[in-house]
């Protein structure tokens, strides 16, 4: 899963925005429709409580009365009235009257809701409504005849809208010193879309407001930051104080801008004073040597000469790898796109003509965009080293994934497992003498090692051993990033 959660400190924090206002709507929409849920109830609660407050009996003598009426052709502008609606089936606000019947209202297939018929009761029994029997149970308006015969005669889109699109409570009570129960029926209306629709209406303004306001803070914090990470790579790759970016932002971006300018400017200087001081060691250090070189001539023992002389060289060459390993920070020359395996083949080449052991593996042809210069030298370096300790070195370019592998192997003794790691640093070799012939100054893996980190990858070397666990030499691996 994390590899579709955004990288970059906008996109999670805006995910993580997104999230939390998605909840907090989810939480608000949910409360929003409880209570408007609980408002549907109570109206309907209300509407069975005032249709059941009605006395049976003067409702009776009212229906009496009317009906003499209408016989005594006194009631004509009553039954006007009455003509406006379904005969004796509405009320005003659209509720069919209650009815009295000789049994209750619950039918099969009915379910008595205990905290409904609590709550009507209580209602009732603050009007003084003596109470013998009550019940409440919830319908399917299409399973009521009566609500059916209701809405045919009605016929208002409204109102079967009303009744039909929810439920319908049923309640029936039978007050004390009666036999005859009155029957009341109430709409529970579904809940309408436009509440839905305003909930979600409210929620993409929501987002568009307050993401979209938060995206605009957040880009004006992260591409001053974006900014830093490159020019930071650029100098790790450069060491030029040319091309520092400007501080913007708000003002803690602002200072963490400019005291990374202050820094850039000091590294560079003591990268400067570094090269000023090298070149000048090189300088004193080099003439001496020239000179020893040429007054040993005059040396009459062979054996002495030849000795001094490759003190001399030893010298030279330890230096020349100290000078090499300074600069590899600071390198002269451009990058530029190689075919790995002719430069391995090149430097194999030049073994061979040497006549050492050293061959190289058919293998797929790589290219990286490199500093030939060095890569050479630390491939060099490697093969030296297989030749030295074990007489021969085998030499394969691969390719892992976007990583280009140059890889040396030896048949020789290998290295300690415990001192592989310490054969990386400056000086120290698995060898205790400094005899160029026998392991030279401890400084070819370390320089191998800081060129491969110079084009952004690294050096790996372990011990080859075989399917019993005995050694079988050393492998050592520079591995290049493609790209």
């Amino acid at each position: 899963m994390r590899r579709f959660l955004p990288k970059s400190l906008l996109g999670q924090v805006l995910l993580a925005v997104a999230a939390a206002l998605l909840i907090a709507q989810a939480i608000s929409a949910v409360l929003l429709l409880r209570a408007q849920e609980q408002r549907r109830e109570a109206v309907a609660m209300n509407a069975l409580a005032i249709q059941m407050a009605e006395d049976p009996d003067e409702r009776m003598a009212r229906r009496i009365a009317r009906r003499g009426q209408e016989r005594a052709g006194t009631g004509a502008g009553l039954r006007g009235e009455r003509r406006a609606g379904p005969r004796g089936e509405g009320t005003p606000g659209g509720l069919l009257r209650p009815r009295l019947a000789e049994q209750g209202p619950i039918r099969s297939g009915d379910v008595r809701s205990p905290g409904r018929e609590a709550e009507l009761r209580e209602l009732l029994e603050r009007q003084g409504i003596p109470i013998a029997e009550l019940v409440v149970v919830e319908r399917d308006p299409m399973a009521d005849r009566r609500v059916q015969r209701f809405l045919q005669r009605r016929g208002g889109a409204a109102l079967r809208q009303r009744w039909l699109r929810g439920k319908i409570l049923v309640g029936g009570i039978r007050r004390a010193g009666s036999d005859q129960w009155l029957i009341a029926r109430a709409p529970i209306p579904a809940v309408e879309p436009r509440a839905l629709g305003s909930i979600i209406a409210q929620t993409l303004i929501l987002y568009l407001v307050l993401v979209g306001l938060l995206w605009a803070l957040l880009r004006r914090l992260t591409r001053p930051l974006a900014a830093l990470t490159r020019r930071t790579a650029e100098f790790a790759e450069t060491r030029g104080i040319e091309g520092q970016i400007e501080p913007s932002g708000p003002s803690d971006t602002r200072q963490l801008i400019a005291a990374h300018n202050r820094m850039e400017a000091r590294i560079a200087g003591l990268m400067d004073e570094k090269d000023v001081m090298l070149g000048a060691i090189g300088h004193d250090l080099k003439t001496p040597l020239a000179a020893l070189r040429v007054r040993i001539e005059s040396v009459t023992d062979d054996a002495q000469r030849g000795k001094m002389a490759a003190s001399i060289a030893d010298l030279d060459r330890t230096l020349d790898d100290i000078l090499s390993l300074a600069r590899v920070g600071r390198p002269t020359d451009a990058a530029e796109r190689t075919d790995l395996s002719a430069l391995a083949g090149a430097v194999v080449e030049e073994y061979e003509d040497r006549g050492k052991p050293v061959t190289l593996a058919d293998g797929a042809r790589v290219t990286a965009t490199i500093r030939p210069t060095w890569l050479r030298r630390a491939l060099r370096n490697l093969v030296s080293n297989a030749v030295r300790y074990a007489g021969s070195a085998r030499v394969s370019v691969l390719q892992d994934g976007p990583v280009a592998v140059l890889r040396v192997e030896d048949d020789g003794p290998g290295i300690p497992d415990d001192q592989l790691a310490d054969m990386l640093e400056p000086f120290r070799r698995g060898d205790a003498s400094r005899n160029r012939g026998t392991g030279g100054s401890g400084l070819g893996l370390t320089l191998a090692r800081a060129i491969a980190q110079q084009h952004g990858g690294q050096l790996l070397i372990q011990n080859r051993r075989a399917a019993d666990g005995t050694p079988q030499g050393l492998l050592a691996e520079l591995h290049i990033p493609l790209d």
